[in-house]
């Protein structure tokens, strides 16, 4: 089928735009935002995948004030032609990596967004992410990263939560590959207990902003890395994307992390970056965490690439305090820190997710918390 970007000189396949390149049913294409403040009070943030195989397209907004994390759904029936909203969840690319919006519509949650991301360092793209196990590949993709500032507004309940892009900081990144997503095809291959051990750091600090990215198995073999110190632009005119690509690559990246007591959540960690044999340590200090479900990271009934038909909408609220941290749904979450980096002061996110073993944390069973 032939849409209107079948007209623009970006086809990478002899086939149609909306035809995908591979018939895998874990194909996809993601967006995600989070913002916040540097004192926690404040955290927000947005998904949107698109799952052509599947013929899925979902969304989630989802914020943290007050103690309380809120959250609006939206999963329906993608359209050929790829459009960036589902239900009155919508993402629009006002500049390509530099100005993107993120608007959530009046819907029966209550919770509403009219936000502006605007880039403060250009796009970077992390190493390609390629596992195969038995022989099959589980995960191919590419993720670009990029952090800036947010203006607008949230509201739910009757209240406005106004986004100060002078307070409020975030990061971006845009995946697309192949990820486990939705039900998956059942195979004739021995079942095997789940194992994922990840970090995803991006910090800022306000001359500059360092990234860490790893996977490792359960053992700590590490099949993954990757670490980056990135200038902020130096004007808003400044170049967001092209080569030479402005950004330095690590030689070797490190992290350390003090569990919370019977969790799988940092109480405190510290990220090392090592470039021409100098290490750079930065210490983090926990300020908020914000449960992933909220967005639909493993969530029991908002799973990403489920059907729900041609559109469903819903949402949920929790206190902070009633989650169960180690509730499947649970165990994906990205903390708001503080960082120390020498005499630099900056704030950012340590994402963590670790299923199964993991030697060098101490961590047993498949979602047991931590008991050394």
């Amino acid at each position: 089928m032939l849409t209107p970007f079948d007209d623009l000189p970006i086809h990478q396949t002899p086939a149609p735009m909306a035809q995908p390149a591979s018939s895998d049913p874990n194909q996809y294409d993601r967006y995600f935002f989070n913002g916040h403040d540097a004192d926690g009070d404040v955290f927000f943030a947005a998904a949107m995948g698109h799952y052509p195989n599947r013929g899925v397209v979902d969304a989630a907004f989802a914020v943290v004030h007050d103690g309380v994390q809120r959250s609006v759904f939206a999963s329906g029936l993608i359209s050929p032609d790829r459009a960036t909203s589902i239900g009155p969840i919508r993402v629009e690319v006002i500049e390509g990596l530099r100005v993107l919006g993120v608007i959530v519509e009046p819907n029966e949650t209550g919770l509403t967004a009219d936000l502006t991301f605007t880039a403060r360092t250009a796009a970077v793209q992390e190493p390609r992410q390629t596992i195969n196990h038995d022989n099959r590949l589980i995960m191919d993709y590419t993720r670009l990263t990029q952090w800036g500032n947010w203006s607008g507004q949230v509201g739910y309940s009757g209240e406005t939560v106004v986004v100060d892009p002078t307070r409020v900081t975030g990061t971006r990144d845009r995946s697309w590959g192949i990820r486990s997503v939705g039900e998956q095809v059942v195979t004739n291959h021995p079942a095997t207990a789940p194992q994922i051990f990840w970090l995803w750091a991006p910090l800022r600090f306000d001359d500059v902003c360092t990234h860490l990215a790893v996977f490792e198995h359960g053992d700590g073999e590490r099949w993954f890395e990757s670490g980056l110190t990135v200038p902020v632009l130096d004007r808003p005119d400044s170049p967001t994307w092209g080569t030479p690509h402005p950004s330095d690559e690590m030689d070797s990246v490190g992290y350390e992390i003090e569990w919370e007591s019977g969790t799988r959540e940092m109480r405190s960690a510290s990220v090392s970056l090592t470039r021409d044999g100098i290490d750079h340590r930065i210490e983090l200090e926990k300020i908020l965490t914000f449960r992933m479900r909220g967005v639909g990271y493993f969530h029991p009934h908002w799973k990403h690439g489920s059907n729900h038909g041609t559109l469903e909408v819903g949402g949920e609220t929790f206190a902070v305090d009633d989650f169960d941290p180690t509730d499947p749904a649970s165990i994906h979450v990205q903390t708001v820190v503080k960082a120390r980096w020498g005499e630099r002061e900056g704030v950012g996110i340590l994402e963590q997710l670790a299923f199964g073993d993991h030697d060098p944390s101490g961590l047993t069973g498949i979602l047991d918390g931590f008991s050394g």
